[in-house]
């Protein structure tokens, strides 16, 4: 695949296909064999025009329409090795809040309506519950502690960014699970990059200076990607066990969907993490 790294000499995803599904993964979560990251591309789905074609947005694709997505979940389930079934959808709206979810959880927002609001991430140490957000331009966090064998995974756009939604995961996670901070592998998935990210001032007033490029007459580059891991480090997560993908979504209009670079017109990418079922008790 043609992906335009935002630094080609640390393509920080795995890319996977199966048929015309195509899928990126994390090289180092990979390697926690215990659990499944997965984050979709707009590749190998039915839907059709700006849509095109793994779109993952019920709101997005319309209102009868609601069996392609279905089949779009199902085909990146197949290829990517999780049961649609198992989803559980988030309801996003930008803020901070993480819902711990389990088995009864399982099929909501796909076989059955939400039964929850303001949703932007979740934790379980459950297995077989796959955690599932979306995204066109804001930024994935994902959480494994393979001491306690739980997961996170979390929404973060700039208010998610500048309000520290991934130290507000893990601080969940510490409470749930028991989970150490130092003990976690995460990952900062594909998002807009700091060079095709211009903000005002009424944004960037919320962030450190190390974290924008001053263009002048009020605008601003913002990197999203820098001030999460400062969040996650600030945490205390190790600077060693995060991954940035190192992939934008605006600079790969025929391969993610981005909103800026299409402008409002585009589907949703999905962020997915799964603790897999083991034969021991």
């Amino acid at each position: 695949m043609d992906f335009i790294w935002h630094d080609r000499n640390a393509a920080g995803m795995n890319v996977h296909q199966n048929g015309d599904v195509v899928w990126l993964s994390f090289p180092g979560m990979d390697k926690e064999d215990w659990c499944l990251n997965v984050f979709s591309t707009r590749m190998g789905g039915t839907s059709t025009g700006h849509l095109a074609s793994m779109n993952l947005s019920f709101g997005r694709e319309g209102p009868g329409n609601e069996e392609t997505v279905r089949e779009n979940f199902r085909r990146l389930g197949a290829a990517a090795g999780f049961a649609p079934e198992n989803l559980i959808l988030s309801d996003q709206t930008h803020t901070t809040n993480v819902r711990r979810v389990g088995r009864k959880d399982r099929g909501t927002g796909f076989l059955r309506p939400l039964n929850w609001t303001d949703v932007d991430g979740f934790i379980t140490d459950e297995p077989e519950c796959v955690l599932s957000t979306f995204y066109a331009d804001c930024v994935p966090l994902y959480f494994a502690d393979p001491r306690h064998r739980a997961i996170g995974l979390s929404h973060s756009g700039w208010r998610g960014t500048a309000q520290k939604m991934g130290a507000q995961t893990i601080r969940a996670m510490g409470e749930a699970f028991g989970t150490r901070p130092e003990d976690l592998r995460c990952g900062i998935g594909p998002s807009i990059c700091r060079d095709s990210y211009e903000v005002g001032e009424d944004v960037a007033g919320y962030f450190r200076e190390e974290f924008l490029v001053d263009r002048g007459n009020g605008k601003f580059l913002l990197d999203l990607w820098a001030a999460n891991k400062a969040v996650l480090i600030e945490a205390g997560v190790r600077a060693e066990h995060i991954e940035i993908s190192n992939l934008c979504t605006a600079c790969n209009p025929d391969l993610l969907f981005s909103h800026r670079a299409s402008r409002g017109r585009r589907g949703n990418l999905g962020a997915f993490l799964m603790i897999r079922q083991t034969d021991s008790p």
